[in-house]
């Protein structure tokens, strides 16, 4: 979201102290939108990829559906063969690597899912899915899986090229640097908009920068709130500020917790770890899916085969459209009988909230409903762009971008409001690196560039309108 103030030009003659009495909020609104237009100016393309990224994410859950047809759905039949006979189809046509999970058919007309980890050729980030039919054990065709969500090529193309430009651990920076600043912008953008929203007229009959900055303020004012929440929610998991956020969670004992593996005493009686497709192995697969629907854990499921021949099967729900299915359940592999439970009911609240956050992040919790407000929010962002950069096009003159915001608007704000907010920034900075460096940077840049201006004699200090 960004905005652009009206014309003013680093020649212009500095403007007179504020008078006394001002409020603090006249003080601040000059940094505010100083703030707010170069912010929005030099963080805006890393918002636009973010933004068509997140668009086209949001869109691929139903394209996932067509394009992928074949793998996902099969007719109907009258009744399901054995778990185990469907890992061994799977196993047959792909000896390759070991069984990572088994995703048994969660619905009718639905293949399983059997996810293969270690095959050659394959990313060794992602598990290589063999889509077999529950009817008949004929395999249906086999792609690349990434991620709990299930997500295969396209989607899975997409939401690298979302969080990092697929360049790895330092593309993660563009998604983090969008993060920190997009919630900043919103929230400068809201205090401007409610700084003026007395005098806003309506957009009928207004044209030129007037109507474009209506069309920006008013979209959004109705958009921030979301963009807040995206950005939020995507620092959750991003490289620097989510390792903040984790580690204030674990300090208050509300980490995710975990189903604990550790198989009973019968555990190295006729198991193999890694190898639970075949029933051959312990107790197989059909009994330890059974052991989970004993305890309520209905579809869908994700059946993890021990690690080792002192570990249990793993079997956790992994619905995360509302309401969530998040129970998990360990079972001895020597006995079929469960030695843990876990419920969703029984996390912490922030783990909760956490993972709440995150479906509702990446369009998974509320289904259609939630991706068609994401894709809404991501088109109202790539829109709020294009008049940003309008509105600074619309305040030069000709051809020409319109100068920047004056500088020198801190010096204003009064010491008993500029310190506490200078500490304020100072730990948003350290718990947001990808906020406070950048911020650090532009204030040093400013600073020097306003010293340099002094010195020529063209020093210009003081508020500027919108």
């Amino acid at each position: 979201m960004t905005t652009t103030p009206t014309p003013a030009t680093d020649d212009a003659p500095s403007a007179p102290a504020p008078a006394p009495g001002r409020s603090a909020w006249t003080t601040l609104r000059p940094l505010v939108l100083r703030l707010h237009f170069y912010a929005g100016v030099l963080v805006a393309p890393f918002l636009l990829v973010a933004a068509l990224t997140g668009l086209l994410y949001a869109a691929s859950f139903q394209v996932e559906k067509v394009l992928y047809a074949q793998e996902l759905t099969v007719p109907v039949g009258d009744r399901e063969l054995p778990l185990s006979e469907q890992v061994a189809a799977a196993r047959a046509a792909h000896p390759d690597g070991e069984i990572a999970a088994v995703r048994p058919s969660p619905e009718p007309g639905a293949t399983t899912r059997v996810l293969l980890s270690g095959v050659p050729g394959a990313d060794p980030g992602h598990t290589l899915a063999v889509f077999v039919d529950p009817y008949t054990a004929r395999v249906r065709g086999e792609l690349e899986q990434y991620g709990s969500t299930g997500a295969l090529p396209l989607r899975t193309w997409i939401d690298e090229f979302h969080r990092d430009l697929h360049l790895g651990e330092p593309g993660r920076l563009y998604s983090e640097l969008a993060a920190s600043w997009l919630w900043v912008i919103a929230c400068g953008g809201l205090l401007l908009w409610f700084s003026r929203r007395r005098s806003q007229r309506g957009l009928r009959g207004t044209t030129g920068r007037r109507r474009t900055l209506g069309l920006h303020a008013g979209v959004g004012v109705w958009a921030a709130l979301g963009f807040v929440f995206l950005s939020a929610t995507g620092l959750t998991w991003s490289a620097y500020a989510g390792a903040h956020i984790g580690d204030l969670r674990a300090a208050l004992g509300q980490e995710t917790p975990a189903v604990a593996a550790t198989a009973g005493e019968h555990a190295g009686h006729g198991t193999a770890g890694g190898a639970g497709g075949d029933a051959a192995h312990g107790v197989g697969l059909d009994r330890v899916l059974a052991a989970a629907r004993s305890e309520d854990l209905d579809n869908p499921v994700e059946i993890v085969p021990p690690a080792d021949a002192t570990s249990a099967y793993v079997v956790p729900q992994i619905q995360r459209s509302w309401p969530e299915k998040q129970d998990a359940v360990a079972v001895d592999p020597g006995t079929g009988q469960i030695t843990d439970v876990l419920r969703f009911e029984d996390y912490p609240v922030l783990a909760k909230l956490t993972r709440w956050g995150i479906d509702l992040h990446t369009g998974t919790l509320f289904g259609l409903a939630n991706q068609i407000a994401l894709m809404l929010l991501a088109l109202a962002l790539i829109l709020l762009i294009l008049w940003g950069y309008r509105l600074w096009w619309q305040r030069g003159r000709g051809s020409a971008f319109g100068r920047p915001v004056p500088r020198g608007a801190w010096q204003h704000v009064p010491p008993q409001v500029l310190v506490p907010l200078l500490a304020l920034i100072a730990v948003l900075g350290y718990f947001l690196p990808l906020l406070g460096i950048p911020l650090a940077v532009f204030l040093a840049v400013d600073v020097v560039l306003g010293e340099i201006a002094h010195r020529r004699g063209r020093r210009t200090y003081g508020p500027a309108s919108r």
